[in-house]
């Protein structure tokens, strides 16, 4: 697996967790009848926490443990090939450009909620939870054209 791949996988299991934390937790939230901008600015700051320290924590945690097997191994210090060619530019737009997909779907869906009559904390709900998902959909995204050889 290259580099960009391993980031990629790192940040596709760490947003699919956070996904999963922020689903669970405003379902909570709603069942309890708890859905109140405090309880929600409070999770919001959570899942930006989570987004940037738990990225980059993971990822760093997962390269060592990556040096160290290599290491184990093969008896030789592993090579960090981070260099980007074209292709890993080209698989990174197109995984932007699904990220922006999927994030103007989100908003537009979000919006939506508003003409239904929602409070505007159900809006802002659903623009996180379309950022996130976002995310998780770019990744898969560039997963799947660094797998297919791209």
């Amino acid at each position: 697996m290259s580099f960009q791949e391993k980031n990629i996988a790192v940040s596709l299991s760490t947003f699919t967790l956070i996904l999963g934390f922020y689903l669970v937790r405003v379902l909570q939230l709603f069942q309890t009848g708890n859905f109140n901008p405090t309880n929600l600015f409070r999770l919001w700051g959570i899942i930006a926490l989570l987004a940037v320290a738990g990225t980059i924590l993971v990822t760093i945690l997962t390269h060592i443990a990556g040096g160290i097997v290599h290491n184990i191994r093969t008896k030789e210090d592993p090579k960090i090939e981070d260099i980007q060619d074209e292709r890993d530019h080209i698989i990174d737009l197109k995984g932007t450009r699904v990220a922006y997909t999927f994030s103007s779907i989100g908003v537009a869906l979000s919006m939506l909620t508003f003409v239904f009559g929602q409070p505007p904390l159900v809006i802002f709900s659903f623009l996180i939870f379309f950022g996130i998902l976002a995310q998780v959909a770019a990744d898969i995204w560039r997963l799947t054209l660094y797998r297919k050889g791209f």
